[in-house]
């Protein structure tokens, strides 16, 4: 069993919570990313789990068993760092195997799970070679070799892709996540990048301040996310935010007829849900910028006093300067309060384009 549950857990220097009250639960099998910003506690989290750090208070479980209060060396699990900590002296075999010899296995049996493990990770062809002599997507890939060899049913990864560039971190994303499939391992994942989380998630958690924002699958956290934060987090370009007062008089539904105060609300638009509008309908908008990305357009606008960018296809026939209309379905509006931030969802909503 390498089921994970997280129960309250704090991190706390002097009156400084780094984690406050942190819980959730990654089953068996699963693929967990803790994404946030930086300072949000994700990796403090991680480290928790690890027991790289001593938690102030709260229940760490792994496989059924407290773990709170043990050392890493007990807690069965396998570690990925944003670093790579290769020994730069010793062949990538030597590096792969490094955790294996101090722990004293056999050398039929290390030689055996290199084999296989070199096999998974692709390096085959490399286990002669220093680290100096590998490209960055393959020093990674030694770490999680490394991490993989040592038979955990647990692995934690602190932003191992964030040194690479924008191919490599596709191509490694895409090696991590079918290798935790294959392999059936509970997976930990820390990181910034919400493409990451978004790709490679059974579950995400964001997280802001030492606390969990929100959390669910990708696909919850995109369609109703549960406060500004959230939606202003996720999302490219993120969502739009304006003023619901500003904009009002121009929504073919008016806000109050679905029970709404508009003096109270933002409205929340995702760019790619907003399109151009015909024959004069629509919410008017001033061009700002043209981003032109082949397959799509980003139209950089603002709607009163607020910035609002539109994701549409092609190349639309639009220059800065221009005056537009833009539309979107109600049912692709979103509400949040000004005072705190939180959702509010609409008793009836009704549909119709804006």
């Amino acid at each position: 069993m390498s089921r994970i549950v997280v129960s309250d857990i704090v991190k706390a220097w002097g009156p400084t919570r780094a984690v406050d009250q942190v819980s959730f639960v990654a089953e068996q099998g699963q693929l967990l990313v803790l994404l946030g910003p930086s300072g949000c506690g994700k990796s403090t989290t991680l480290r928790l789990i690890a027991g790289l750090e001593d938690a102030t208070a709260g229940r760490i479980e792994i496989g059924g068993r407290d773990v709170t209060n043990l050392p890493p060396a007990e807690r069965s699990i396998a570690m990925v760092f944003q670093s790579y900590a290769l020994f730069p002296h010793l062949s990538v075999a030597e590096n792969i195997v490094f955790g294996l010899r101090v722990r004293r296995v056999a050398a039929a049996e290390r030689a055996e799970r290199l084999k296989r493990v070199a096999d998974l990770v692709g390096l085959s062809q490399l286990l002669d070679r220093k680290p100096a002599q590998l490209s960055g997507g393959q020093r990674q890939r030694v770490a999680l070799g490394r991490a993989i060899i040592a038979e955990q049913p647990v692995c934690l990864m602190d932003e191992p892709l964030s040194n690479l560039d924008a191919q490599l971190r596709h191509e490694m994303r895409t090696e991590i996540r079918s290798l935790q499939q294959r392999l059936g391992m509970t997976m930990v994942y820390v990181t910034h990048d919400q493409t990451e989380a978004m790709t490679m998630a059974d579950q995400v958690i964001l997280m802001r301040n030492g606390r969990i924002e929100q959390m669910g699958s990708p696909e919850a956290l995109y369609a109703a996310p549960a406060t500004e934060f959230a939606a202003r987090f996720l999302g490219t370009p993120p969502m739009n935010l304006v003023k619901l007062a500003d904009i009002a008089g121009a929504l073919p539904v008016h806000p109050r007829a679905l029970g709404l105060d508009p003096d109270n609300l933002l409205l929340g638009v995702r760019p790619e849900r907003a399109s151009l509008g015909r024959n004069g309908s629509g919410v008017p908008a001033t061009v700002e910028a043209v981003e032109y990305l082949g397959a799509d357009t980003v139209l950089v606008c603002r709607i009163a006093s607020a910035p609002f960018s539109a994701r549409v296809p092609g190349r639309p026939p639009a220059k800065a300067g221009d005056r537009i209309r833009l539309v979107w379905e109600s049912s692709d509006q979103h509400f949040f309060r000004l005072s705190d931030g939180q959702r509010i969802d609409p008793d009836a909503p009704r549909r119709g384009a804006a």
